[in-house]
């Protein structure tokens, strides 16, 4: 007969003998983690200063945005590099919290299958990033990532894209009014420079593919904050030279 004695043994007698009571308390767990997670998203404030410099996501990196959520990435990708330095020489500069002023959900994400990705932007090229959707172990040997063939067929829907992007703006986020007035018109002008890209090394993609609007927000990632951080560090090493 299995001993059932030990530290575990209260566990099983007052939650997993109590089904209901478990249900109960999972359920309350996982509301109060909601709220901690929700709440910041929709109360934290930045003072202008601390913004500079971050700006909200173009229409095409919005669409590419939600292909994003829509394939799960964040179950396996985060976009979180903590202040450690194992974390800081694989993925680059820890985030600042004003990165994510703009990211409504954020994409923090909460496991590591796959690398960091919140410095990803400008890692790789157009052409790697391609290579990499199609097939994972082509760029990375030994990948466990699935392919998306699919983003190279599927087209991105404009008015998608603009009901979002007008929400975004209803929220806060900064959009010009040239670009709100035709969203579309914004997103093939970014589009067609990923074409093009992609042209010289050889990949025919149209503009309205899915993979390209995936492309223009992966190559987004993480490069406002560098650039500033960069800008700072620099200020800094300035200040008090002859």
């Amino acid at each position: 007969m299995s001993d059932t004695s030990g530290s575990g043994d209260w566990h099983r007698r007052t939650l997993e003998h109590r089904g209901a009571l478990f249900a109960v308390l999972s359920v309350a767990a996982i509301a109060v983690g909601s709220v901690v997670e929700l709440v910041p998203m929709f109360t934290v404030d930045f003072e202008p200063e601390e913004l500079e410099g971050i700006s909200p996501y173009t229409p095409l990196e919005v669409a590419g945005r939600d292909i994003y959520v829509r394939e799960g990435c964040y179950l396996c990708h985060s976009q979180w590099v903590r202040p450690f330095r194992s974390e800081t020489v694989r993925y680059g500069e820890w985030s600042r919290g004003e990165e994510y002023a703009y990211d409504r959900p954020f994409q923090l994400g909460s496991r590591r299958i796959g690398p960091d990705l919140h410095r990803v932007g400008g890692k790789y090229n157009n052409a790697w990033h391609y290579e990499h959707m199609m097939d994972p172990r082509s760029t990375t040997p030994g990948s466990i990532m699935p392919t998306y063939p699919w983003l190279a067929e599927w087209k991105v829907d404009p008015a998608d894209a603009t009901a979002s992007v007008t929400t975004l703006a209803s929220l806060g986020h900064p959009y010009e009014a040239s670009v709100l007035s035709d969203v579309p018109a914004a997103m093939r002008a970014q589009a067609d420079e990923v074409v093009a890209d992609l042209a010289a090394s050889d990949i025919t993609v149209e503009h309205d593919d899915e993979i390209v609007a995936l492309i223009a927000y992966l190559q987004r990632l993480g490069r406002d904050g560098r650039a500033k951080i960069a800008a700072a560090e620099a200020a800094a090493g300035g200040e008090g030279s002859p």
